[in-house]
């Protein structure tokens, strides 16, 4: 499955539950969305607050589900195409130098 179709099934999810009504209590505004995948994300770091080690990986891959599922709708209710966001990304960072390799240069 790619990404545009994780986001189908990720919206139908969404419209299942009324959540892109305006009224709903869980509205899927981008402000809602961005704290949402925030939360979310400060979940993944509960994981490995106390240990390097996870205890519970099925508890992890949960988390990083539910992570990816914020990113997708963030990301579809803003029109951005995430695939090509990533892609263009992935080539930017090919040719950028970071602090640490100009120093090593």
């Amino acid at each position: 499955m790619d990404i545009k179709e994780l986001t189908e099934q990720m919206n139908s999810l969404v419209e299942h539950h009324g959540w892109y009504d305006p009224s709903s209590l869980k509205a899927q505004t981008p402000r809602n969305l961005a704290i949402s995948l925030s939360l979310e994300a400060s979940e993944v770091l509960e994981h490995f607050q106390w240990s390097e080690e996870l205890a519970d990986k099925e508890a992890f891959a949960g988390e990083l589900a539910d992570v990816s599922l914020y990113l997708l709708q963030l990301a579809s209710v803003c029109g951005i195409d995430l695939e090509e966001a990533i892609l263009n990304k992935v080539a930017q960072n090919w040719e950028r130098k970071w602090p640490e390799e100009e120093i090593s240069s």
